[in-house]
């Protein structure tokens, strides 16, 4: 379905029953990414699929979408949805959304899960790294892309992930180029919102892969202990939801 913020479109669908859970995907990914954790548990939560600005099927809303922004189009659509509170589980670039989301909204914010995500803002290294990406993507949008995308995997599990490294990387070809851009500015500049997840009074998860190249583990164990929030630490990398699937369905399954 589609609801428009400002006459942009921004693609939604909601399935199951029970109390309602928000997923927000990460960086260069879509909602397509929930449908086989969203599967098994559709009898006991109704699931709201968004597509982020810039991804998907939704369209691009200007030069820089910033989590500030993408946290109000969450919202807007939940308040056009009639939900005054929700489960909300965001997935690396996600997760940013939904601390933004938390730190204006925090009565809408049930329960918070971070999978693959930080409270922290980028550090003077990633911003260069961020900053390289938008020079060279005008250029080479498939080099940057596919190397973006694969960086999301430690080498060892590269091969066994070839195919989903792939279908990964031709979604995200088909997405605008404008979009990708506005969204890497966008995290680029975000805040540190360590203190949104301190001061959430609900339940709060942090889910970590003991491998992953772009939220190292010691970086969680410090959220973690910053904010109170239960770690629960997987094996593998920054793909959780690929390489953990049968956990994470039992993860969201507990969501309370």
């Amino acid at each position: 379905m589609i609801y428009h913020y400002n006459h942009v479109p921004i693609f939604y669908e909601t399935k199951g029953k029970g109390p309602a859970v928000v997923l927000l995907h990460g960086f260069l990914e879509s909602s397509t990414m929930w449908q086989d954790i969203a599967a098994p548990l559709s009898k006991n939560y109704t699931f709201i699929h968004i597509d982020l600005p810039g991804h998907g099927k939704s369209g691009v809303i200007g030069e820089i979408h910033s989590m500030e922004l993408m946290a109000d189009v969450v919202y807007s659509l939940l308040t056009y949805l009639q939900i005054s509170s929700a489960h909300f589980i965001g997935h690396s670039m996600g997760g940013y959304v939904a601390l933004a989301l938390a730190e204006a909204h925090p009565k809408m914010v049930n329960h918070l899960m971070l999978l693959n995500s930080t409270t922290f803002s980028d550090s003077p290294e990633r911003k260069i790294q961020r900053d390289r990406a938008i020079r060279f993507i005008a250029k080479d949008k498939d080099m940057v892309i596919g190397m973006a995308i694969t960086n999301l995997f430690y080498p060892e599990v590269r091969d066994r992930y070839a195919r989903e490294i792939e279908m990964l990387k031709t979604e995200a070809l088909s997405f605008p180029t404008q979009g990708i851009t506005a969204t890497i500015k966008g995290m680029k500049d975000r805040k540190d919102r360590t203190h949104v997840l301190a001061s959430l009074t609900g339940p709060k998860t942090i889910v970590c892969g003991n491998k992953d190249p772009i939220v190292p583990i010691s970086i969680s164990e410090k959220m973690g202990k910053m904010t109170g929030a239960p770690l629960k630490i997987l094996d593998g990398s920054h793909m959780s939801w690929i390489e953990n699937k049968e956990e994470i369905v039992k993860i969201v399954h507990f969501v309370e």
